[in-house]
């Protein structure tokens, strides 16, 4: 049975940082790609960023570029997001998505076929 389960999340003032894990258990996890995604209250889950299961390739969306990393360690079945200069817009539930394809990118919800649970994460201006 394939399970991810994230942590990290919590109440952060405006410019601090934090950093989200996503533990997968249950399949090779270095073979695929994963996702990262959040949903504020009210609006659709939107893609945050994604990396290959190589790890050498990541995407990310604009509004995070240059604040967010996503990372993984295939040793540890783990997957990050490191999340720096956070902004009240940032607040939401994010989750990480595994895909069972370890060719491209993509950055739609259902391109994904397991998810997480969700873990909160709310920015104070």
């Amino acid at each position: 049975q394939v399970q991810l389960v994230e942590s990290g999340g919590g109440l952060v003032q405006a410019g601090g940082s934090l950093r989200l894990s996503c533990a997968v258990s249950g399949l090779t996890f270095s073979r695929y790609a994963m996702g990262w995604f959040r949903q504020a209250p009210g609006k659709e889950r939107e893609f945050v960023a994604a990396i290959l299961g190589s790890g050498g390739t990541t995407s990310y969306v604009d509004s995070v570029k240059g604040r967010f990393t996503v990372s993984r360690d295939n040793a540890k079945n783990t997957a990050y997001l490191q999340m720096n200069s956070l902004k009240p817009v940032d607040t939401a539930r994010y989750y990480c998505a595994l895909r069972v394809d370890s060719i491209i990118l993509v950055r739609t919800t259902s391109s994904y076929n397991y998810w997480g649970q969700g873990t909160q994460v709310t920015v104070s201006s």
